[in-house]
């Protein structure tokens, strides 16, 4: 970790407040193949999760802190000594030094109304997390949470007394997204001009996005002093999302001029890294999203093309490159082979290992069979879709559909189960996506609600690939599902599968753990 007087550290919360979003919930595996990516983006701190919270945040956060090794694993926890073990006990194994991030409320409204404490207590309560904290870890981060909605001269006392019981990093929350950014600002300058020992730690802004002024809260923040910007990927988070990473490293970056600093982040990773939480959690990254949506660097008014094609920056202010959009210098077709596909899949950032190489391929060929040139959106849709998919519990093997303005869709699938039997099922539906629902819930058995459907074409064209996004609930948890196809009833049934094969899996976990429970 690069750690210059000019670095503004990136905290990543994706997979602890991003995952948060209602429906975002991310299986082991899939926290782990985002953590990973992560450490490629070059983030300086993974906040993994919120340990105590279920076994299965435990057991994610101790087993990306054993593999990670190029960014600090945190942990959050209450101001609770229960949380504060649970972290230490996900973070015992970690390869890199761990951080435990601890919080309470400091405003008058949460301890009043929430917490039923009085501002000593909640004072007394900080100081002994943070001390519990460092006889474990020697990283500690104290977030007083609410801080933009709580008296000033509460909050410098706090941080004064956290900060002489071991924290090394003050995280300043505006966790309900009520500040602006001068307010933010005045509060950060508030607290190097009033908290007599705020030199032995980082200082660090936390930012929601309720109003729309996260990343503008942020970078004030930073302006006044931060040193530490948490955000995530895409701005997931609770509600309105958090303050993006994509912006805030992008803003630094491209601003260098005004802000006369830097981060230690990749930015060519940020492209990929978008793309693979996206798919994950299933949330769709809207088309006008800075820095990542699909128009981010597109021009259609007849004058910035004009000025585009004549010298880039007239209208650019950052290069595509640079947040990992390369343009193709290949053609690939039909004829193409495996090596003009691995080259330019790693041009792209994904590195296959030869089992992953063979099925992208595969794939590959399949849409390649019925279009005339497969283009970049393509070739991260068939990896996307080919790779960051469920455990496939249930395979669907075959899928057939009847319909018309004069007929009742008829669907037929076969599914092969986990015994490695296939079983085939057919049923109607108001629509023909409706009857291959039904008819797949024939043979997987598995009550759930489709809370969410949405469909999207990949690229432009009568043949373009389709891609599928999907929610199920069932019971209180909700499951995404993604599938792709240049055939959309294709693609909605195997996005369907992802879905339902994650629900299984889900289930069989929880299962296993109850059994477990009841042996002697």
């Amino acid at each position: 970790m690069d750690d210059g007087d000019d670095v503004v550290y990136i905290f990543d919360t994706t997979l602890r407040d991003g995952e948060q979003s209602p429906g975002a919930s991310l299986n082991t595996d899939e926290k782990l193949e985002v953590a990973r990516q992560l450490e490629r983006l070059g983030v300086d701190v993974i906040e993994a999760g919120f340990p105590v919270t279920s076994p299965d945040d435990l057991r994610a956060v101790s087993l990306i802190a054993q593999e990670i090794k190029g960014s600090t694993i945190c942990g959050l926890a209450r101001a609770v000594s229960g949380d504060i073990d649970a972290a230490w006990e996900a973070l015992q194994t970690s390869v890199a030094p761990p951080r435990i991030h601890t919080f309470i409320s400091s405003s008058d409204i949460h301890l009043q109304h929430q917490m039923r404490m009085t501002r000593q207590q909640a004072l007394e309560a900080a100081v002994g997390a943070v001390q519990r904290a460092k006889s474990y870890v020697q990283d500690v981060e104290f977030s007083p949470m609410d801080a933009t909605r709580s008296d000033p001269a509460f909050v410098y006392q706090m941080l004064q007394a956290v900060i002489k019981a071991g924290a090394t990093t003050i995280n300043i929350p505006d966790t309900v997204g009520y500040a602006t950014p001068t307010e933010f600002g005045a509060l950060i300058e508030g607290i190097f001009e009033n908290v007599p020992n705020i030199g032995q730690a980082v200082v660090s802004a936390h930012c929601h996005n309720d109003l729309g002024m996260a990343t503008a809260n942020s970078l004030a923040g930073v302006r006044a002093g931060a040193r530490q910007v948490e955000c995530t990927i895409n701005g997931l988070g609770e509600r309105a999302g958090n303050a993006a990473l994509e912006e805030i490293v992008m803003a630094i970056s491209t601003r260098r001029d005004f802000f006369d600093l830097r981060t230690n982040v990749d930015t060519t990773q940020i492209y990929p890294t978008s793309r693979l939480v996206s798919h994950l959690t299933g949330f769709a990254v809207q088309r006008n999203k800075a820095i990542v949506g699909a128009n981010a660097f597109a021009h259609e008014a007849g004058i910035h093309q004009d000025g585009v094609l004549k010298e880039r920056t007239t209208y650019e202010i950052m290069d595509a490159t640079s947040i990992g959009l390369v343009k193709s210098r290949l053609v690939l077709g039909k004829h193409s082979g495996r090596h003009a596909l691995r080259v330019r899949l790693a041009e792209l950032g994904y590195h296959l290992d030869p089992d992953e190489l063979d099925r992208a391929f595969a794939r590959f060929k399949e849409v390649a069979d019925k279009k005339k040139e497969v283009d970049d959106r393509d070739l991260r849709a068939i990896v996307e879709d080919e790779l960051w998919v469920a455990p496939e519990i249930y395979k669907l093997e075959h899928v057939q559909v009847s319909c018309g303005d004069h007929s009742v869709p008829t669907a037929t699938v076969r599914i092969r189960t986990p015994r490695d039997e296939v079983q085939a099922d057919a049923n109607l539906g108001t629509g023909p996506v409706d009857a291959v629902y039904r008819a797949i819930n024939r043979v997987i058995n598995v009550p759930n609600e489709l809370i969410e459907f949405s469909v999207k074409a990949v690229t432009e064209g009568i043949d373009a690939i389709g891609e599928v996004t999907i929610r199920i609930r069932s019971g209180r948890r909700v499951f995404s599902g993604h599938g792709a196809s240049t055939d959309i009833i294709v693609a909605s049934a195997r996005a369907y599968m992802n879905a339902l094969n994650k629900l299984v899996a889900y289930q069989r976990e929880r299962e296993g753990k109850a059994e477990a429970s009841t042996l002697p």
